[in-house]
């Protein structure tokens, strides 16, 4: 198979998949190395940005998926049925920072972090796909733990957890928390 052959594959796959694909799954299918696959995948994407397609290829977790650009959300959401992006309240939204920088918590830790119970605001992430069970922590009665899922990196734009900003450094000063200014802040 051909450079050209293997990004057209690449695409077709990925195209009728609709949702993340893993290189090795890929790589398997196509009977190539992870690395051509990654070729492919970067031959496709400059293709989709010189032709000015209104999709785009994003990778997610090491796997590729094709998706519309995002100033078309608007009309795609309309045209199918007037879906919205989900709508997180206050405390989903601190649920969901807690559960994205601390992989595999409690929900019993999530609640202790924000000092009131996060169950319904829980359950409303599991319901919108942004949080999934991760397995059972391997402690008395064998609490149930929390993980982010691919399509939170997916609308919130991250290719992994990593490329997630960092959290401020924090010092605890006559039990008030203050921000430590970063190097940065302290050359002005």
């Amino acid at each position: 198979m051909d450079k050209q052959e293997l990004m057209q594959a690449l695409e077709a796959m990925l195209f009728a998949s609709g949702k993340p694909v893993s290189s090795g799954i890929l790589s398997e299918i196509l009977e190539v190395s992870v690395e051509e696959i990654k070729d492919a995948a970067e031959n496709l994407r400059n293709t989709l940005i010189e032709r000015n397609s209104g999709i785009q290829l994003i990778e997610i977790n090491n796997g590729y998926q094709l998706v519309t650009l995002e100033k078309f959300y608007s009309y795609i959401c309309t045209m199918l049925d007037n879906r919205a992006k989900p709508n997180l309240s206050q405390a989903a939204l601190e649920v969901l920072s807690i559960v994205a920088y601390n992989p595999k918590i409690t929900k019993a830790e999530v609640e202790r972090i924000r000092g009131v119970s996060s169950d319904s605001a829980m359950n409303k992430l599991v319901e919108y796909n942004l949080v999934e069970e991760a397995g059972r922590m391997d402690a008395p009665g064998r609490p149930m733990m929390y993980r982010t899922t691919d399509e939170f990196l997916r609308l919130f734009g991250y290719s992994s957890l990593k490329d997630m900003p960092e959290l401020p450094a924090l010092k605890e000063d006559d039990g008030q928390l203050e921000l430590i200014p970063n190097e940065e802040e302290n050359a002005e």
